[in-house]
């Protein structure tokens, strides 16, 4: 059980800096007049692709599934595209630092969805350490000179309900917690696909990648903040809980500030600092945390 504990905490931490890599793949493509949709028709398209061919050819991994299982995959795959959308359409008002930044909402919507609807009880060690990861959140938020687009916000808060939604649906739905992580993980986007190509009106509207450079942004999109992130979350979510796996997601605004700060020459001020060291805070809080 322990052996399992630490895979969670492993997994769920990278999953989480793996997602914050978004910004750093998807902005460029943005500089080069790609819309939010195409950038992310390439991003699962190339995931579902090379993450099929490794599960068939190196894992010997079977795609067989139940017309009921289909339907749960398709859901839960929609819900995550839509996560997907909503983040990414947001980074086009507001700063992308700040959009993960905000982002990370979700894991008080996963704790009051599993306390209310699932009765889940969650310890007081718990509710401090979201407390800290909240507290560290409006820091951060406090600590730019940016002046936020209400639309922006809006976007990233339905991104963030999504992402809960999902997170606490993986965990509770009975039907599918016999299938692997790895196959799990494939579905959801192949299904999440067909999110795009409807909004592409079936790809006619699909702009064409016109460099390496943009096939290698979307080759990036595609393996870390998709797959590696997707993989190592449904792992974190089986063996440590949606909730937990949820506050160490603090990781994620983090990474998107560390490539603001290192790439792209923001400023790292006293009181950001506060504002990672409470979330890092909340985190340790977690990880220590026995039942």
């Amino acid at each position: 059980m322990k052996n399992y504990k630490t895979k969670g905490y492993i997994n769920a931490i990278v999953a989480a800096i793996s997602y914050g890599m978004n910004p750093l793949f998807a902005l460029p493509m943005y500089s080069q007049g790609f819309g939010v949709n195409s950038v992310l028709f390439y991003r699962y398209l190339f995931a579902v692709l090379i993450y099929g061919l490794w599960l068939k050819l190196f894992k010997r991994t079977s795609f067989k599934i139940s017309l009921k299982e289909l339907f749960i995959l398709f859901v839960f795959g929609i819900i995550f595209s839509l996560s997907s959308v909503f983040l990414f359409g947001a980074f086009t008002y507001i700063p992308s630092g700040l959009a993960c930044t905000i982002l990370f909402a979700y894991p008080l919507i996963v704790a009051l969805i599993s306390r209310i609807i699932f009765k889940e009880h969650l310890p007081q060690i718990i509710w401090l350490a979201l407390s800290c990861v909240i507290i560290g959140i409006t820091l951060l938020y406090g600590g730019g000179t940016n002046s936020l687009n209400i639309k922006g916000v809006i976007l990233v808060l339905l991104s963030a309900i999504s992402y809960a939604v999902y997170m606490v649906g993986i965990k509770h739905t009975r039907a599918i917690r016999h299938i692997k992580p790895d196959k799990l993980t494939f579905y959801v986007m192949l299904f999440g696909l067909s999110v795009y190509i409807w909004n592409l009106k079936f790809c006619t509207q699909l702009q064409p990648l016109n460099s390496l450079f943009t096939l290698a942004c979307a080759f990036g999109l595609a393996i870390f903040p998709t797959i590696i992130s997707l993989e190592t979350i449904t792992f974190g979510i089986k063996f440590i809980g949606a909730t937990k796996t949820a506050i160490i997601g603090a990781l994620e605004p983090l990474t998107a500030l560390f490539f603001g700060v290192v790439l792209f020459g923001e400023n790292l001020t006293l009181k950001i600092i506060c504002g990672i060291g409470l979330i890092l805070l909340g985190v340790i809080l977690v990880i220590l945390h026995k039942k």
